[in-house]
């Protein structure tokens, strides 16, 4: 029997994948999708339940069908609101549950809307540990819920909140020393212990592995580690480790600014805690890729500014004609060239983001890799979003456009029409996508552009049905699912194969084929009077 999301669909027969289409369509009333739901096979209830969003009494039934598999479906869905998926909170079925942990699977590497957070104390309270921790699990967490974590007056969400304890405050930090449940007592111990040096030094393996690697990057390390990892490395790699750590002391630091092997150099090229010795060490470094790293250094120095702004290097020059210590004009007498043939992607939000004077600052500037900084920001207030939506730059335009809720149509079109980087299909996601006047593009060379006149309900038939014939099979199946296809060519696509199930989802369906092709009538549509037109 098929598991996976995959092996289903990929088990799906032509009946399966054609109501598999109906259970997509917008038009389908709800007796419909509920018989779907109760008699329909393995595809169409994934489908379904994972898909798009339902309507309130096929949410009940789905929270009390039988089917373990069904449910979790549910437990994943992006498009429904998270108030309806934690109604799966207290499922019998430790596979619904650990679903809903897992969460949503979005593309774009986009979050799904939080859980509420008490749902998320009850998981972290009552699931199983095996089932907690994982990547979709955090993304469910709002960032409110992490921030007081260290802090939460409940004692399994407080051990969760010690996790973070490099970044806690010295209050916070004697609080959780002082917590009166032991085991929150215990791991705040543990991260006092990795900063201790002797105590690292004790447990340290001798061999390479992922414990060895974490202690070398993070923990408090002794003079005695240092020295065994520059006279006889467990690995290759543990000088550049040990590159990263905080606690290195300031004589190591000098000696890897020079090392032999550019990784290291380069690693320690990124250092904030950087001395004069050592900058003016990697400002003339070989290595040209060194030279960019340390080029983006707080603390350089005037002198050292300039000669990486006259660096042979364009990597270079272009690295350090954004340092916040130079002038727009000292920026401007730099001959640097911003690349246009980079990604332009969605963004994460972020915990915290630059303060307002530095973003109107770098919107301002006449830098476009300043600019591009400033368009990620979804909190840019109106005008310079009004300003850095003209901007002669694509990346700043194709950034707003990706990354700013309020993003106007004209923008999101215009960076669809210009960019064909990654994460393209994302600005047609974006809230403010148009749909008025996408017919235009019916014969654009792109097949992205044309499928774009899927959108655009005001195509002609003539135009659709034309569409249907596309050489690109993702125009084909676009247009199949606009409701302005000829009925006869609606029918004849119910049984095409590559076409089935985009008919089937075409909103234009009469509600009396669904009902033929739910019964099993094939043959339905005919019958029905969705023949020639």
């Amino acid at each position: 029997m098929p598991t996976t999301p995959e092996q289903i669909w990929a088990a799906a027969d032509l009946p399966a994948r054609r109501l598999a289409g109906v259970a997509l369509n917008p038009s389908a009333p709800d007796d419909i999708l509920l018989r779907l739901l109760a008699d329909g096979p393995a595809a169409v209830r994934m489908v379904l339940c994972r898909d798009r969003i339902l309507p309130d009494a096929v949410v009940d039934a789905v929270i009390e069908h039988p089917d373990n598999y069904t449910r979790s479906f549910f437990a994943r869905n992006p498009h429904v609101d998270p108030a309806q998926r934690v109604r799966l909170l207290h499922d019998p079925h430790w596979f619904v549950r650990a679903h809903l942990v897992e969460g949503p699977r979005l593309p774009f590497h986009a979050r799904p809307r939080p859980l509420p957070d008490e749902a998320i104390v009850h998981m972290i309270t009552a699931y199983e540990a095996e089932h907690l921790g994982g990547l979709g699990f955090y993304q469910q967490m709002s960032i409110g819920l992490l921030r007081s974590m260290p802090t939460h007056p409940v004692a399994e969400v407080r051990r969760w909140g010690v996790g973070n304890w490099r970044q806690l405050p010295a209050d916070t930090r004697a609080a959780l020393l002082a917590d009166p449940d032991d085991e929150v007592r215990k791991r705040a111990q543990r991260c006092v212990q990795e900063e201790d040096p002797t105590w690292v030094e004790s447990e340290l393996p001798a061999h390479s592995c992922h414990a060895r690697t974490d202690m070398l990057l993070h923990q408090a390390l002794s003079r005695g580690v240092v020295d065994s990892v520059l006279t006889a490395p467990a690995g290759p790699e543990d000088k550049a480790m040990i590159a990263q750590n905080p606690s290195l002391p300031a004589d190591v630091v000098t000696l890897l600014a020079a090392d032999p092997d550019p990784e290291v150099r380069g690693t320690i090229a990124r250092r904030a805690d950087l001395g004069p010795a050592e900058l003016r060490t990697l400002v003339a470094d070989p290595d040209p890729d060194v030279r960019r790293r340390v080029a983006c250094h707080a603390d350089l120095a005037p002198a050292e500014l300039r000669a990486l702004g006259t660096d042979p290097d364009p990597k270079v020059r272009l690295a350090v004609s954004v340092h916040p210590a130079l002038s727009e004009d000292e920026r401007a007498r730099i001959a640097y060239e911003v690349p246009l043939d980079q990604d332009f992607v969605h963004h994460i939000a972020l915990w915290t983001s630059d303060d307002p004077e530095t973003v109107r600052r770098y919107a301002c500037s006449d830098h476009p890799l300043l600019r591009r900084r400033a368009a990620i920001d979804r909190e840019l207030p109106t005008d310079l979003l009004e300003r850095l939506s003209t901007d002669d730059d694509l990346g700043v335009r194709v950034l707003l456009a990706q990354n700013h809720p309020d993003a106007p149509a004209a923008l999101l079109l215009r960076s669809f029409l210009e960019y064909t980087g990654r994460e393209r299909q994302h600005l047609t996601t974006r809230p403010n996508f148009p749909t008025a006047g996408l017919a235009a593009f019916a014969d654009d060379e792109d097949p992205e552009i044309r499928a774009l006149t899927a959108r655009d309900p005001e195509t002609e038939s003539a135009t659709v049905d034309r569409l249907t014939h596309d050489r690109d099979p993702a125009v084909r199946a676009a247009l199949a699912r606009h409701p302005n296809l000829p009925q006869h060519r609606l029918a004849e696509f119910l049984d095409d194969h590559e076409l089935a199930h985009a008919a089937a989802a075409n909103p234009a369906l009469d509600s009396v084929v669904m009902r033929g092709l739910v019964d099993g009538r094939p043959d339905g549509a005919t019958v029905h009077g969705v023949g020639p037109t």
